[in-house]
């Protein structure tokens, strides 16, 4: 059972980025920017009320205070810092939820801040006692393997094990850095690469080499053109090679419900 996730409600003010509607026909599950790197509360609350429309799972993404930098440039904060600005971050978005009647089910690190605390233990820990302060029953969603789904599963959280679609991977099991040529995948790449982690439980890196990765989720990023299409297809691959993905036992009992009404 494969979840497949993206990361919306990131335009704010005048400023919008993706059709993030439109994409929640095939995902499973969206983690809402909460208003550092992305989001306001207008487009928290819209996010919101759309997720809860489409019966998608709704989960916080935190991420650093930068919005110039759409929260991809690492900052210098300790651990009490991220620990403060990550509650913070799910508190605003729980707000949001609460009101609607839903309630929130995850939380996933944005940019800058995923990929510090996927090889920071300190801010990964800081990470996820800031979860568990909030609700211990939130799923964290973290980089497979990394230091990240270690804090969480040590803090007593449930966790998910986090793959790509869209990017691709060093030797170490990190994404590879967006400056280098081939770290962000595309077409039938992104589709072959999602064909292989479901089957094999391994993925190509960059450079060729075969590594291990455990998958319990897979991010479709929705901030390029493309990024419809991609989950359409990536949705039809869990389909066919992980038929009890999430959204396809939700279209089951829809469509159960349907006809016996």
């Amino acid at each position: 059972m494969i979840d497949m996730n993206c990361d919306l409600g990131e335009g704010f003010g005048r400023f919008s980025v993706g059709d993030d509607k439109a994409i929640m026909a095939f995902v499973t599950s969206v983690n809402i920017a909460c208003g550092f790197h992305a989001g306001d509360p207008v487009v928290m609350r819209k996010t919101v009320n759309f997720a809860a429309e489409a019966g998608v799972s709704i989960g916080a993404h935190p991420g650093y205070p930068d919005l110039q930098g759409f929260g991809r440039r690492a900052m210098n904060m300790d651990p009490e810092e991220v620990y403060a600005m990550v509650q913070y971050q799910i508190g605003s978005l729980t707000a949001f939820t609460t009101a609607k009647g839903i309630r929130l089910n995850h939380v996933k690190p944005h940019g800058a801040l995923y990929n510090t605390a996927a090889q920071n233990p300190l801010i990964a820990s800081a990470i996820a006692d800031a979860v568990y302060s909030l609700d211990p029953d939130l799923i964290l969603y973290g980089l497979s393997g990394s230091e990240l789904t270690k804090a969480g599963e040590n803090a007593g959280l449930k966790v998910y094990h986090e793959v790509f679609a869209d990017r691709s991977y060093e030797e170490d099991g990190t994404l590879s850095p967006r400056h280098l040529s081939g770290a962000v995948l595309t077409g039938d790449e992104a589709l072959d690469q999602v064909r292989q982690i479901i089957q094999s439980g391994h993925v190509y890196t960059r450079l060729g080499a075969c590594i291990p990765l455990k998958a319990d989720t897979i991010c479709v990023h929705g901030d390029h053109p493309s990024a419809i299409r991609l989950a359409e297809k990536v949705r039809e691959i869990l389909h066919t090679l992980s038929p009890y993905s999430n959204k396809d036992r939700r279209d089951s009992y829809e469509n159960h419900s349907d006809s016996d009404h």
